[in-house]
């Protein structure tokens, strides 16, 4: 059974969603298209030429993946969670999944176009920041993971505090705590398998 939306579901209940798996859910959908984007733009020569936008694609490639990837909010609260309640709904995988990409659908198609369109004035840079957003959300699903596997437990959030699909924005009071085999998915947001 699946919520769609983050409400009470019982007396004292709330409905969690997995942090990991709303970081892991724009890797995919920046990745790929931004990789799209990339070979778009390399195919435009573009203002500055192909090996100037490529270089530079390189270099915001780098620093974008480096700067998504950082989590220190993501750690203090990690840091201060509490275990949840016997009452609590875990929501599935696919679900959050949906529901991210879901809300972040015309975000992610205007980003695309703009990757594209940047590529007339340095080809394929665009298309590499893009991807660069992906692996940097990839890295930090990876990050928690491991967290999650050191401490022995896995972490979630109340849906009602992500609805703008951050994890660990500043409506986010704290995480609760299951034990590792609980939902349908494993350390770091990645299907169960």
């Amino acid at each position: 059974m699946a919520v769609e939306r983050g409400t009470d579901v019982g007396r004292g209940a709330q409905s969690l969603a997995r942090v990991a798996v709303i970081v892991r859910a724009g890797a995919v959908p920046l990745w790929w298209p931004g990789l799209l984007a990339a070979a778009v733009g390399a195919l435009v020569p573009g203002l500055t030429g192909r090996r100037i936008g490529l270089l530079a694609g390189a270099a915001l490639f780098l620093i974008t993946a480096v700067v998504v990837a950082r989590g220190r909010r993501y750690a203090e609260l990690a840091g201060a969670a509490t275990r949840a309640g016997r009452t609590d709904f875990l929501q599935d995988r696919a679900v959050t999944v949906r529901n991210w990409r879901r809300g972040h659908r015309w975000w992610l198609l205007g980003g695309f176009l703009v990757a594209i369109a940047s590529g007339f004035l340095l080809p394929g840079a665009g298309g590499l920041m893009l991807a660069g957003a992906g692996a940097g959300l990839w890295a930090k699903s990876v990050r928690i993971g491991q967290r999650e596997r050191k401490d022995d437990v896995l972490y979630w959030v109340r849906t009602d505090w992500v609805e703008k699909g951050r994890p660990a924005g500043k409506q986010v009071a704290a995480y609760r705590t299951t034990g590792p085999v609980a939902g349908d998915a494993a350390p770091g947001g990645a299907r169960r398998r």
